[in-house]
């Protein structure tokens, strides 16, 4: 695992793979949920339920992230 180098960079490019990472996530939950993202052999509301799950799972890293700090 990488060290931080105390560089303002580092810590910049940290938030924004962060704030891609949660948007990506969303952006899959929500496919799953409209069923515009689905998963081969696995039955429409299991892909439905995981995407809830990955909604949900995104949108609590960002609160708990937020009171982290």
């Amino acid at each position: 695992m990488a060290k931080a180098t105390g560089k303002p960079e580092s810590g910049l490019i940290g938030i924004v793979v962060w704030i891609t990472g949660i948007l990506v996530s969303l952006a899959v939950g929500f496919g799953m949920v409209a069923e515009t993202l689905t998963i081969p052999y696995i039955p429409a509301i299991i892909t439905i339920i995981a995407g809830w799950v990955v909604i949900v799972g995104a949108i609590l890293s960002v609160i708990i992230a937020i009171f982290n700090k």
